[in-house]
């Protein structure tokens, strides 16, 4: 699969933001098994822009095209399959299912689109430090819990992409690292890319491509 954006900018960002910009108002083609890092100060679009990558909102000028379909005029269907096979994300907000147990959120997204077994599954709540939290429901976790059980679910399906929205904001240096390095992982295995926007750099992302949003 190939991610191309084409003179994307969001509409309520004057034109002016081009020039200043490495992401806005440019041709980027991404491909397969890179590691690109976005910086992306406040106010810069950040989360804009990985929620126009991943297609759940559209307020932007220019394009955005999986495999040369724009996601303008994509039908649901097709935008659901890439999402389900292509297209993984961490958002900043997390969004699990608060009255729904750690296991349940894991799950749910497993069945859609299986990748892993349900051992596992398992296996990398334990490595996250959140094995013990399976059966506790969503809402009862840390926002740090929350943050890696929502890593730990963009990895259940299979992806091309993984478009990380700041995925750190809540945990330590030494979570994060131990979060990134399965993540690393589980994107060579399928040879796939990852999109990691954040405030700043992060040393241990061994990134090949560098943009300021």
């Amino acid at each position: 699969m190939q991610l191309t954006i084409r003179d994307l900018l969001p509409v309520y960002f004057e034109e002016e933001r081009k020039k200043r910009s490495e992401i806005w108002g440019k041709e980027i083609v991404f491909q397969k098994g890179e590691l690109t890092k976005i910086i992306a100060p406040s106010g810069s679009g950040k989360t804009s822009l990985m929620h126009f990558l991943y297609g759940i909102r559209r307020e932007y000028t220019g394009d955005i095209l999986y495999d040369q379909q724009s996601l303008q005029t994509i039908d649901p269907e097709t935008l659901s399959g890439f999402r389900s096979s292509q297209v993984s994300i961490v958002f900043q907000d997390m969004r699990l299912l608060p009255e729904q147990t750690v296991m349940e959120n894991l799950e749910i997204k497993r069945q859609l689109n299986p990748y892993h077994n349900e051992d596992k599954v398992r296996q990398m709540a334990e490595r996250l430090g959140v094995g013990s939290k399976l059966a506790s429901l969503g809402r009862t976790c840390s926002y740090g819990e929350q943050q890696r059980i929502a890593i730990i679910r963009s990895l259940m399906q299979p992806f091309d992409f993984l478009l990380l929205d700041e995925p750190f904001s809540h945990l330590d240096n030494r979570n994060a690292e131990k979060a990134m390095e399965l993540m690393l992982e589980e994107a060579a295995v399928r040879g796939a890319s990852i999109i990691f926007a954040d405030l700043e750099r992060i040393d241990f992302f061994p990134f090949t491509r560098l943009f300021y949003l």
